[in-house]
């Protein structure tokens, strides 16, 4: 159950989708969602995980839904997580 490519982390999302169109700083960002610069920079350079609380923001000040902020952290955890895996279990078989 591998993916061939790797997913766009929220980070690259933020940075590249709203941050830069929106002429808006990683500051001014954090500063808008009440969170310290340094949350939002990890975020956007990938070193930490969008959790739940900050899909809740991220999606409110950006009118979108937070769904949408942990599925793509969700796609990103479970991609490592497989190339982390030395071996997946094969399914079990179903009687009948």
């Amino acid at each position: 159950m591998r993916t061939q490519r790797e997913p766009t982390t929220p980070g690259e999302i933020l940075s590249e989708e709203f941050l830069k169109p929106l002429g808006m700083t990683q500051a001014e960002l954090a500063n808008h969602l009440g969170c310290d610069v340094k949350v939002i920079n990890r975020i956007v350079n990938g070193r930490t995980s969008v959790t739940a609380e900050m899909a809740i923001r991220l999606g409110a000040a950006l009118k979108m839904s937070p769904e949408f902020w942990l599925n793509a952290q969700q796609a990103v955890d479970i991609y490592q997580a497989a190339r982390r895996m030395r071996k997946i279990p094969a399914p079990i078989p179903r009687a009948g």
